[in-house]
């Protein structure tokens, strides 16, 4: 049995058995209010785009707030200046074909890859947010995104949970997975297996599995939007293309050979749900 044959079919497997438990998200949540905390933009589009389009179709709602200015991701071929221009721009066009006018757009501008050093005046600022928008939904990055994968996912996490304790008002959480699916069996990264034993493979399938079993049991289908959903993320030319021939240009797509963008393009995005 090749490795490659296993992590496909152990990751169909995994499929199958979470589209078993998951609880699909009626007409009558879709219709609540949201804001939606994004750590960089795109994080919006890959985790709930399909979410964001069929809440506006149900009239709900819904703000998208971008935590960092996401200027470094290729800092190295780019002004930080230039790329966050770049994608403040590409962000508007992004959330327009979601359906989030762009006075429902909120840029925080906090420097990417080091939100958590501005962590009690994130805090503040979110906390504002929440009290002005009443939101009856919020949507975050899961609480176990792996560190390696962007340390702004997990302080996004953690900054909103304690804007709402500050808050104080209830609201529903969704958190959706974006680092979570760079790991095997979903791709081939985090860690390579290329010298790894079949023992050691399955052993992982079983932690991937049961991580993902029990966390994300909430669901919206996202079939009839998915085309909407792409044309959404392609607005994210700097993220999706190279803006200049330099094979240094990093796309989504580059990352595990395009297995990590299929992840999002599934039947159901998937949420990890619970109430504070």
């Amino acid at each position: 049995m090749s490795k490659s044959f296993l992590r496909v079919e152990s990751s169909r497997f995994l499929r199958f058995l979470m589209n078993r438990v998951l609880r699909e998200l009626g007409e009558s949540d879709l219709e609540r209010s949201a804001v939606v905390f994004s750590p960089h933009p795109d994080d919006e589009t890959l985790g709930c785009g399909g979410t964001i389009i069929r809440k506006k179709r149900m009239g709900a709602d819904v703000t998208i707030v971008f935590m960092t200015d996401g200027g470094r991701s290729h800092r190295h071929l780019i002004s930080e200046n230039e790329l966050k221009s770049i994608r403040a721009r590409e962000a508007l066009a992004a959330t327009r074909m979601l359906g989030v006018e762009e006075k429902d757009v909120v840029f925080l501008q906090f420097e990417n890859g080091k939100l958590d050093g501005s962590r009690e005046l994130a805090i503040s600022k979110v906390t504002d947010i929440l009290a002005d928008q009443k939101p009856e939904g919020v949507f975050i990055p899961y609480y176990k995104e792996p560190s390696s994968w962007s340390e702004d996912h997990l302080a996004t996490n953690r900054i909103v949970v304690s804007a709402l304790q500050i808050y104080r008002r209830k609201a529903v959480i969704f958190e959706y997975p974006i680092g979570f699916w760079c790991n095997w069996p979903w791709t081939n990264l985090r860690p390579t297996y290329s010298s790894m034993k079949i023992f050691s493979a399955l052993k992982q399938v079983l932690l991937s599995g049961s991580s993902a079993l029990r966390d994300f049991r909430y669901a919206v289908s996202i079939e009839e939007v998915l085309e909407i959903k792409r044309a959404a993320l392609d607005q994210y030319k700097s993220q999706m293309t190279r803006l200049i021939p330099d094979p240094r240009w990093k796309t989504l797509g580059d990352v595990s050979n395009g297995d990590f963008l299929k992840c999002f393009f599934q039947e159901y995005e998937i949420f990890r749900r619970f109430e504070e």
